[in-house]
C-alpha cells in the first residue's frame, strides 16, 4: 500500500443526471467521500479513497478516474455485483425531492461484518473521514462503521464525520438518532449543519428562535449546539456547520462556523445567483476542513479556506471540485 496522510471511507457512486427532453443523461464519479478524496488529492495531500467495487470494466473506469485525479485506490475492495447509482436532475441538491437512489444489492452495500482486517488496512495513515450516508444502508453498514472506526481509533488516527442526512435512506427500520450517537463518540471533528445535529445526535434546537430568521440567531444557535456536542461527545475538540439559502433554482447564499475549545469563528458570507451544481458542496468543505488542519491553519484560516472550497464547487459540474488550491484561497 503506498502512503497517504488521509483515508476516505464510503459508498463509490455514479450520478445520473438525465435531461429527458434531449433523450440524454450526463454521468459523473461521486458519492460523499469520493468527493472528499478527490478534492484532497486535487490540493496535494496524499490520501486513498477506501469502497468496495464489482470486477468489471465500469469499476476499472471509475478507478481510473480516481486515480487520475490522484486518489490512491490500492486499498479498494474488491467484489459484489454493481456500483449504485442516484438519478438527479441538473443543479439539483441532494436534498431535493427528486434524487432517487438505486444503490440495493451493491457492491457496497453487500458488505459483510467481520470479513475485513481494517487494521492492516488503514495502515500508518493520519487521518479517517467517514460520513452518515455509511450507517443510513443498512445495519450490516453501521456495524462495519463500528468495527473500521475501532480500528482507526486503536490505530490513533484523527477521525472525523459528515452528519449527512438524507430522507430517503435510513430505511431499514432505525433512525440516525438511534444509530449515530455510539459512531460519533469516535470523532475528533464533526460537520454537518444545526439541524442535521438535531436529528442525528439529538442537540437541542431553539426553534422558535430560530424562526427569527435572521444571521445573529442562526451563528448564537451554532455556539450552543457546538458546545453540547463537546460536551456529549468528550473526545471531539472541533466542530464545524455550514449555512446555505437558496430562494431560487440558482440562487444560493453561504457561510460556515468554526468551533473549538479557544471559541467560535465564522467565514466571508458569499451569495450568488449563478449556481452552476450544488452536489459535492458540502463534501468540498469537509475537505477542505481536512486540508487546513493538516497543513497546520488556526481556526479562522480553518473555516474560510473550507468555506470557500465549498463555494467555489457551485459554479462546477460533476461531483468532484477540482478547483486549484490557489484559486480557492483568493475567494477567501
Amino acid at each position: 500500500m503506498k502512503p497517504v496522510k488521509v483515508i476516505s471511507f464510503g459508498e463509490i457512486l455514479l450520478r445520473l443526471s438525465p435531461e429527458f427532453a434531449q433523450h440524454s443523461a450526463a454521468i459523473y464519479v461521486g458519492g460523499a467521500e469520493a468527493n472528499v478524496a478527490a478534492a484532497l488529492a486535487n490540493w496535494g495531500t496524499p490520501v486513498t479513497y477506501i469502497s468496495r467495487v464489482p470486477d468489471n470494466g465500469i469499476a476499472t473506469q471509475v478507478l481510473q478516474q480516481l486515480e487520475e485525479i490522484g486518489v490512491e485506490t490500492d486499498r479498494m475492495l474488491k467484489g459484489g455485483d454493481r456500483i449504485g447509482i442516484y438519478y438527479l436532475e441538473q443543479g439539483k441538491d441532494l436534498k431535493n425531492a427528486g434524487v432517487v437512489y438505486d444503490r440495493k444489492y451493491s457492491s457496497f452495500s453487500q458488505l459483510q461484518p467481520g470479513t475485513v482486517d481494517w487494521d492492516s488496512l488503514l495502515g500508518d495513515a493520519e487521518w479517517f473521514h467517514w460520513s452518515a450516508l455509511t450507517p443510513a444502508l443498512n445495519e450490516d453498514a453501521a456495524i462495519i462503521c463500528k468495527e473500521v472506526l475501532e480500528a482507526a481509533t486503536r490505530k490513533g488516527l484523527t477521525i472525523s464525520t459528515d452528519l449527512n442526512y438524507r430522507s430517503k435512506l435510513w430505511q431499514y427500520g432505525k433512525q440516525p438518532g438511534a444509530v449515530m450517537p455510539e459512531l460519533a463518540q469516535y470523532c475528533d471533528v464533526i460537520m454537518g449543519n444545526i439541524w442535521a445535529a438535531h436529528q442525528m445526535l439529538d442537540t437541542t434546537l431553539n426553534t422558535a428562535a430560530l424562526t427569527a430568521d435572521t444571521k445573529d440567531v442562526y451563528l448564537e444557535e451554532a455556539g450552543k449546539v457546538a458546545k453540547e456536542i463537546r460536551e456529549k461527545y468528550p473526545r471531539c475538540k472541533k466542530v464545524a456547520f455550514t449555512f446555505r439559502f437558496s430562494n431560487a433554482p440558482t440562487h444560493n447564499l453561504y457561510y460556515a462556523t468554526w468551533h473549538d475549545e479557544k471559541g467560535d469563528v465564522v467565514s466571508k458570507q458569499y451569495e450568488t445567483n449563478a449556481v452552476v451544481d450544488r452536489v459535492g458542496s458540502g463534501d468540498c468543505f469537509m475537505a477542505g476542513l481536512i486540508h487546513a488542519q493538516l497543513e497546520g491553519m488556526n481556526a479562522q484560516q480553518t473555516v474560510s479556506f473550507a468555506a470557500a472550497a465549498a463555494w467555489s464547487k457551485l459554479f462546477l459540474k460533476g461531483d468532484f471540485n477540482l478547483t486549484a488550491k490557489a484559486d480557492i484561497q483568493k475567494l477567501i
